[in-house]
């Protein structure tokens, strides 16, 4: 097994922790609404230990990660990221093979690749919503779910419902749940104006996993999948998961982000699958 090691780095406006483990293409991973880096403690080793480097960058407000909250959008969230990205490759080229974004993760990694495009060479989605924009009623299951402050039946209920599978034990994502970075994340979402970033598909290779039993962003169409996000897009379905999907199917998840990243060394990534 790699080791682990915690790195911090100064920004111009705070500092940003990161995780890192594996030598290799460097492959980013970042989580969901609200949570941080340990969102992928079982799969980062899985996809190290399949020869690559593994990069878990903490979102401001977790971890020892900081800065500004208010007036920001996601391309502020974003070059967190990229800073590092650029600390971790430095005196080299500072690029990534892949990077990765579950949820809400997703958007900033889109924000990354469309604004510092030679910052990666790919970008995988998972349990991802297409546009930039959650519906009022899913809202309020995201709302509760990650507001600490909540009686822990009500959010349970929502955890079971709307995040996890059937028969799948969703308490297991009770904890690890920041109140205000929620807030703040959202806030960021709703001020970035242009929206272009969502159509990376275009110009990069992309992976959309989807969980097949997702709620929140549920299994699109192919055609649709492609017309919004970039003819580049191709998708896998992770049976038997929920939106959660890292605590429900983690070998699953990781065999299809390796099989990706492998294709992408390979020159063969983002070719729709022939019909």
């Amino acid at each position: 097994m790699s080791k682990l090691e915690r790195k911090l780095i100064p920004t111009p406006e705070g500092q940003v922790e990161f995780l890192v483990e594996g030598k290799g293409p460097r492959i980013v991973l970042l989580p969901s609404l609200a949570r941080g880096a340990t969102d992928f403690d079982e799969i980062a080793p899985i996809i190290a230990a399949a020869g690559f480097r593994v990069l878990r960058p903490q979102p401001r407000g977790i971890g020892a990660s900081a800065g500004p909250t208010e007036g920001i959008t996601l391309i502020d969230l974003a070059a967190d990221v990229v800073a590092a990205i650029e600390a971790d490759c430095a005196p080299e080229k500072p690029e990534a093979l892949c990077v990765v974004g579950h949820a809400f993760g997703n958007w900033v990694a889109r924000v990354l690749a469309h604004h510092w495009p030679s910052m990666t060479k790919s970008v995988a989605l998972l349990a991802a919503i297409i546009g930039s924009t959650i519906s009022p009623e899913l809202l309020i299951s995201v709302n509760v779910v990650s507001d600490n402050s909540k009686p822990e039946a009500d959010r349970l209920f929502y955890l079971e419902r709307d995040f996890f599978a059937p028969g799948h034990d969703a308490s297991v994502w009770l904890s690890g749940w920041h109140t205000e970075v929620s807030k703040f994340q959202l806030a960021a979402t709703n001020a970035t104006a242009d929206s272009s970033w969502t159509e990376v598909g275009k110009n990069l290779p992309v992976l959309y996993v989807a969980p097949e039993f997702d709620k929140i962003a549920p299994v699109p169409e192919e055609d649709y999948l492609r017309d919004r996000v970039g003819h580049l897009t191709t998708m896998e379905i992770i049976h038997g998961s929920g939106h959660a999907l890292l605590p429900e199917k983690v070998s699953e998840a990781a065999a299809v982000l390796v099989s990706f990243a492998q294709s992408i060394m390979r020159g063969e990534g983002g070719l729709p699958r022939p019909v």
